[in-house]
């Protein structure tokens, strides 16, 4: 794996939304390709939307990293809710030890990667998963990724997920792959 230079900055609930702009831009920036252009769920306002609600959940942190000033990839997510919708669907997909995990507050939900395109395949996804895991308390990590984006999939197998079922978070959303990685550390 190639490292990154990059330069690594955690932000909680408060102090991320000092760069709340900066990361709508990196998302509309990796979101401007198809199947997402003109979808409404894919929308840079949406996801703005989804990400301001997300700012005061429990535990909620972000990491970016930034060269030369600009953030050019950067990973949020928060403590998994025991009652979140998407994980109560999965019922008996979930292992016993996963769920039970949850209910006590174990699970951090990685709920956005993404790093700008000219910087991908080049580690930089792996630096931020990595560096966000490393620092959290919970004991397990669980995510979603759409079934069909390819890359991003792959490289969760490869980092160790294992999928426990598929997941819609909206009815306007694409089919996601809900998947959990037993142990942060």
């Amino acid at each position: 794996m190639h490292t990154v230079d990059a330069e690594f900055q955690r932000y909680d609930g408060t102090a991320v939304k000092g760069i709340t702009e900066e990361l709508i831009g990196v998302y509309a920036e990796v979101y401007n390709v198809p199947p997402y252009i003109g979808d409404r769920f894919f929308s840079a306002e949406s996801f703005g939307d989804r990400l301001r609600a997300a700012f005061d959940t429990l535990g909620f942190e972000t990491v970016t990293a930034r060269r030369d000033g600009r953030i050019i990839g950067y990973v949020h997510g928060a403590t998994l809710p025991a009652d979140k919708p998407w994980w109560i669907s999965l019922e008996d997909c979930r292992p016993d030890d996963l769920r039970l995990k949850a209910d006590e507050g174990q699970v951090f939900w990685l709920r956005e990667l993404m790093v700008v395109p000219e910087e991908t395949n080049q580690g930089l996804g792996r630096q931020l998963h990595d560096t966000i895991i490393t620092g959290r308390s919970e004991s397990a990590t669980a995510l979603t990724c759409i079934t069909d984006n390819q890359p991003a999939h792959d490289a969760y197998l490869r980092w160790g997920y294992t999928v426990m079922g598929q997941i819609k978070h909206a009815p306007e959303s694409p089919v996601y792959d809900a998947m959990y990685l037993p142990s942060a550390r």
